[in-house]
């Protein structure tokens, strides 16, 4: 069996900043494999295009049960991706995954059977982003700065069974425009803001609820810290991305003095970068992204190289549900898995039609697709409305 061709997908999500970008790879033989390139938001989605339509040229003509092999191919015979990257990494990331489901297939087992069994056969699940909203909508950008809405956002999610939510209280200011980066110390105004919106959500939800709190690294070192002062009564699950990862002793430095669990790994891109976060004790729980860490092949071994430093793993995932299913499948065969992410874009109809299959935690915990490969297929409404369809050949 070879691998003949790919088709790339610019998927069309629903609103313009959403367009998650997808690779099938084909085989001479008639199966075929999907994998995404978490790229799928904000700037970088046709920088993703690009690679993969350059990345499938050195892949064409291998055999995809050789996911080692072709791993180490892309990693180093692309020349750039021994510097990392997001946009690089995303391509092997994709193509990766893909050998995956077509392993899958060709066995006729599930992706977790391929990575030693199901340890975890439902999986504890998050109300993520609610500053966005918490319905079929989708995201929502007009409404995030109010604390009431915060509330009844967290109050809806806790009405669908989930028993933790996430949220970012430095996305918005009070009049709902954007807040920016937080550098350096925090005013008394940004300290009394933090804190009446944490305090209203813990209200609401009561003591039987975790909250998780998304940074997206718009705060520093310094503000971080502070932040995390000002959460530590209100019992919070983890802080996520508080800082850059760029910095690694930075980052350590951070965990140290916090007294919030940190996480982070979202913008982390294979084991070398992963290491130096590790090496540092500044993660509690590591969130690697298959869609950009590497593929299946170097996130499983990312999370294998936390667990002697005892890091619990999440994978990130905000993507098309091609990326959830990869997700699903990583998490399940987990001893330190902590607790899976389930975005609000995951709620929407644009998002959920783009796959045959939609899989929604019940209660506040997720299953795991027993499907051959990865579980899911785009829809034939996803490739009809992609935004673009490439067919690269050798």
């Amino acid at each position: 069996m070879k691998i003949a061709n790919t088709e790339i997908f610019m998927l069309n999500g629903g609103r313009p900043g959403w367009r998650p970008i997808v690779v099938r790879v084909n085989t001479d033989e008639g199966l075929y494999g999907y994998g995404e390139a978490s790229l799928g938001f904000d700037t970088a989605a046709e920088g993703a295009v690009g690679m993969l339509k350059e990345m499938s040229h050195l892949i064409i003509g291998m055999d995809p049960m050789d996911h080692e092999v072709i791993w180490n191919h892309m990693f180093s015979d692309s020349f750039w991706a021994q510097g990392g990257g997001a946009v690089l990494f995303s391509a092997i990331s994709a193509i990766d995954t893909a050998l995956w489901d077509i392993r899958g297939k060709a066995l006729n087992v599930p992706v977790w059977r391929l990575l030693g069994g199901k340890i975890n056969p439902t999986l504890r699940s998050y109300a993520s982003q609610i500053q966005f909203g918490w319905s079929d909508k989708g995201m929502v950008f007009d409404r995030g700065g109010r604390t009431e809405d915060l509330k009844e956002n967290a109050l809806k999610a806790v009405e669908d069974g989930y028993d933790a939510v996430k949220v970012n209280i430095i996305t918005y200011e009070e009049d709902g425009s954007r807040l920016g980066f937080l550098r350096g110390p925090l005013s008394l105004t940004r300290q009394q803001l933090i804190e009446k919106r944490i305090k209203a959500i813990r209200e609401a939800v009561g003591e039987d609820v975790d909250i998780l709190i998304e940074n997206h690294a718009r705060t520093d070192l310094v503000s971080a810290v502070q932040m995390a002062h000002i959460l530590e009564p209100y019992h919070i699950f983890f802080m996520e991305e508080p800082s850059t990862p760029m910095f690694s002793e930075n980052c350590g430095k951070l965990a140290e003095a916090s007294p919030v669990p940190i996480a982070g790994g979202e913008r982390v891109y294979g084991r070398w970068h992963y290491q130096e976060l590790f090496q540092q004790h500044a993660l509690a729980v590591v969130q690697p992204d298959i869609g950009t860490c590497g593929g299946i092949t170097e996130t499983k071994k990312v999370c294998d190289m936390a667990f002697p430093y005892d890091i619990a793993v999440q994978t990130h995932v905000c993507g098309s549900p091609i990326a959830i299913a990869a997700s699903l499948h990583m998490e399940a065969v987990l001893p330190h898995f902590c607790i899976h992410e389930h975005h609000v874009t995951n709620l929407s109809y644009e998002n959920c039609s783009l796959g045959l299959y939609d899989y929604q935690p019940v209660n506040g915990y997720q299953t795991v697709p027993d499907l051959p490969g990865l579980g899911q297929e785009l829809s034939e409404k996803a490739i009809k409305e992609a935004h673009i369809h490439l067919i690269v050949e050798e």
